[in-house]
């Protein structure tokens, strides 16, 4: 391991959440593209040693972060209680933004069927939803993004990794003899 990489290590340890390449090259007095071959270099680095450490890529952003085969004895030394999983609404409200953001509540409730204004609050709090700004209409309604710790928690790099959308039957326009059209509608189309 050079003393850049160590160097570059040590920004993402102490830095503690994802770092964009421009502002790591910033520090180490080398240009963004050397800066990302160099932590590509230092993730295979890590991977070959068996490190209790990983590198993450989060959307073009990297994160230094333990393994997960780690996380039990992790967090008995932090003495945290242990995760609660999310609830099946919890995963269709992260479903409808991740498939469609930035949406506002009232889009997924109009989606889902039901008021998630309790489930959105607890998203946001457990930081796998963020406001992404407020639309120009009257009341002014925010609008809500994935953030890169739900990239994390699902194991993905970017959003584009997220498996095709299935569509419920109903959507899909079935024909009266529950032969399924040729031509199938998007999401999108499928709510207006």
């Amino acid at each position: 391991m050079s003393e850049v990489q160590k160097a570059m290590m040590a920004i993402l340890f102490a830095v503690g959440e994802p770092v964009a390449p421009e502002r790591i090259a910033l520090a180490v007095g080398h240009d963004a593209e050397t800066v990302r071959r160099l932590l590509d270099h230092l993730r295979d680095l890590l991977e070959e040693e068996e490190s209790p450490f990983q590198l993450l890529r989060l959307d073009g952003k990297y994160q230094l972060s333990t393994r997960p085969c780690h996380a039990a004895v992790i967090r008995t030394a932090l003495n945290e209680r242990r995760n609660v999983p999310l609830s099946q609404a919890a995963l269709e409200v992260l479903a409808v933004v991740a498939y469609n953001q930035p949406v506002t509540r009232a889009y997924i409730e109009q989606v889902r069927g039901v008021d998630s204004s309790s489930i959105v609050a607890a998203l946001t709090e457990k930081g796998l939803l963020e406001e992404a700004g407020r639309l120009e209409l009257p009341g002014r309604p925010i609008c809500y993004q994935t953030t890169e710790h739900f990239l994390r928690t699902f194991g993905l790099s970017t959003l584009d990794e997220l498996p095709p959308a299935l569509m419920p039957a109903a959507a899909q326009g079935l024909e009266e003899d529950g032969d399924v059209l040729e031509d199938q509608i998007g999401f999108d189309s499928a709510l207006s």
